[in-house]
C-alpha cells in the first residue's frame, strides 16, 4: 500500500511554527534593536527592498546570505549575533552583543550598522532600543542603576516570570535617540529563558510604537473631523426647512458624505492595525506575569496610565467617524427622498397643467372646426349658387329659394368631409408612434 500523500503546505505551516525561535542569552550581554517602516503603504510595500537591505549588512561582514524570499533570519555577524525579523508593515534588526561594554548605554554599540547602511534603509525609524542584560544583583544596586539610567517620572519596574528576573524601561528616547531597558536576571535563570525575556521586552515597544501611529493619525484628522460634524449638522437643520433649497442641500450633503467614506477608507487599515498592535501589547505584558517591584509602577500600570488614554482616542474617533459616514448616508437617504417627493409633486402639477392645455388645445381645435365648416360652406354655398342659377331660372325659382336648398346639403358634406380628414390625420398619428 503506497504512503498517503502529503498536502503541498503541510511541512511549510508545521516550520512556520518554529521559523522564529527566541534567542539565547547568557547574562550579562546587552541588545541593539531597531525597526524601520516605510512611511506610507508599508503594507504594500516590495518586500525585496528589505531583504536587500539585509544582505547588504551581511556581506559587510561576510555573513551567509538568507534564503530568498525568507521572512526572518538568524546569524553570526563577526563577533555577535543578528537576529531579522519581517513583518507585516516594518522589518526589525536585534544584534545581541557580549559583556556590558566599556558604559551602560553606550551609543557606541549601535555602530554595528553602518552609518552608509543606515542611511540606505528602505523606510523610517520607528523605534530603536539599547537593552541591558545582567544578572541580578541585590535590590540596593538595583535601585542605584535605575537612578542613574532612566527617568524616575516615568520609570516601569516590575518582577516578571515568578521573580526569575526584574525588568526596568521609562519609555523615553534618549539624548543618543535610543531607547533604554534593562533586565536583571537571577542565577541559574535558563538561556532560552532570558532570551524570551528581552525578546517580549522589544516586542513591548516595537507594537506599542506602531499602535501609535494610529493615534497621530486620528490626531491629525481630528479639526478636519470636527468641521465636517459641524457642516452635517447644519445641513440637518436645512433639512427640516422647507425653502425649496433641498437640491442645494442634498448636493452639501453628498460632498460631505463622499469626504467622510473617503476618509474612513484612509483610516480603516490604520485603526484596525492600531487595536491589532494594542492587543500584541497587552498579550507580551500579560505572559511576563508582573509583580510589583518595591511600590513601583509596573509596566502594566505605565500602559493604563499613559498608553490605553491614546488607545481609547483611536477607538473613539473610529466609532464617531463611523457614526458620522451612517448619519451622513441615512440624512442623505431622507433628503433625496424628500427631493423625489418633491419632483413627484411637480411632475403632478406639470401634468395637470398639460391636461389644461390639451383641454383648451382641444375646445380651440373643435371651435376652429366650427369656424371652418361655417367659412367652407360658405364659400361652397355661393359657388353652387352661380352653377344652380340658371337652372333655378328654368324651373321658376328665386335666387334666394336655391340658395336656402343648398345650404344644408353643402354644410352637410363638408362637415363630414373635415371629419374625415381629421380621421386619416389620427389614424396616421397613432400608426407612426411606435416605429418613432
Amino acid at each position: 500500500m503506497p504512503p498517503i500523500q502529503d498536502h503541498p503546505l503541510r511541512y511549510k505551516l508545521a516550520n512556520e511554527l518554529h521559523a522564529r525561535p527566541f534567542p539565547s542569552l547568557t547574562a550579562p550581554c546587552r541588545a541593539i534593536y531597531l525597526a524601520i517602516k516605510q512611511p506610507k503603504d508599508a503594507a504594500s510595500r516590495d518586500r525585496a527592498d528589505d531583504l536587500a537591505h539585509l544582505t547588504a549588512l551581511l556581506e559587510r561582514y561576510g555573513a551567509a546570505h538568507p534564503q530568498p524570499g525568507a521572512t526572518h533570519y538568524s546569524g553570526q555577524i563577526g563577533q555577535h549575533m543578528l537576529k531579522w525579523e519581517q513583518h507585516t508593515e516594518f522589518v526589525t534588526y536585534t544584534v545581541f552583543l557580549s559583556g556590558k561594554g566599556e558604559r551602560p548605554f553606550d551609543p557606541a554599540d549601535f555602530k554595528v550598522f553602518p552609518t552608509d547602511w543606515l542611511m540606505d534603509a528602505p523606510g523610517v525609524r520607528v523605534t530603536s532600543a539599547m537593552m541591558r542584560i545582567v544578572p541580578r544583583p541585590d535590590d540596593a544596586t538595583i535601585d542605584d542603576n535605575l537612578s542613574d539610567w532612566f527617568v524616575p517620572e516615568s520609570l516601569a519596574v516590575s518582577q516578571v516570570i515568578g521573580d526569575e528576573a526584574v525588568i526596568a524601561g521609562d519609555f523615553r528616547i534618549d539624548p543618543s535617540g535610543h531607547q533604554r531597558f534593562a533586565v536583571f536576571v537571577r542565577d541559574g535563570v535558563g538561556v532560552r529563558r532570558a532570551g524570551r525575556i528581552a525578546q517580549r521586552v522589544c516586542e513591548i515597544e516595537t507594537y506599542k510604537a506602531m499602535s501609535m501611529l494610529g493615534f497621530t493619525r486620528v490626531h491629525d484628522i481630528g479639526p478636519r473631523l470636527a468641521q465636517m460634524d459641524g457642516e452635517l449638522m447644519r445641513l440637518m437643520e436645512l433639512m427640516s426647512h422647507d425653502d425649496g433649497q433641498e437640491e442645494a442641500t442634498l448636493r452639501a450633503l453628498l460632498q460631505v458624505s463622499t469626504e467622510l467614506e473617503s476618509l474612513s477608507a484612509s483610516m480603516s487599515f490604520r485603526m484596525g492595525a492600531s487595536g491589532a498592535y494594542e492587543t500584541i501589547v497587552h498579550q507580551r505584558i500579560e505572559v511576563l506575569r508582573e509583580e510589583r517591584y518595591k511600590g513601583r509602577q509596573t509596566f502594566a500600570e505605565f500602559m493604563m496610565r499613559r498608553y490605553d488614554p491614546a488607545m481609547r482616542t483611536v477607538k473613539s474617533a473610529g466609532v464617531r467617524l463611523d457614526s458620522m459616514v451612517q448619519r451622513a448616508t441615512r440624512a442623505a437617504d431622507l433628503l433625496r427622498t424628500q427631493v423625489e417627493v418633491g419632483r413627484s409633486a411637480q411632475n403632478q402639477q406639470l401634468l395637470h397643467s398639460m391636461n389644461q392645455r390639451a383641454e383648451l388645445q382641444l375646445r380651440l381645435q373643435e371651435t376652429v372646426e366650427g369656424l371652418s365648416v361655417v367659412a367652407i360652406s360658405y364659400y361652397a354655398v355661393s359657388l353652387a349658387g352661380y352653377l344652380m342659377y340658371p337652372l333655378a331660372t328654368a324651373v321658376g325659382l328665386s335666387k334666394g329659394m336655391m340658395t336656402a336648398m343648398l345650404v344644408l346639403p353643402i354644410v352637410g358634406l363638408v362637415w363630414w368631409m373635415i371629419r374625415r380628414i381629421k380621421h386619416k390625420v389620427e389614424s396616421g398619428a397613432d400608426q407612426s408612434g411606435p416605429d418613432l
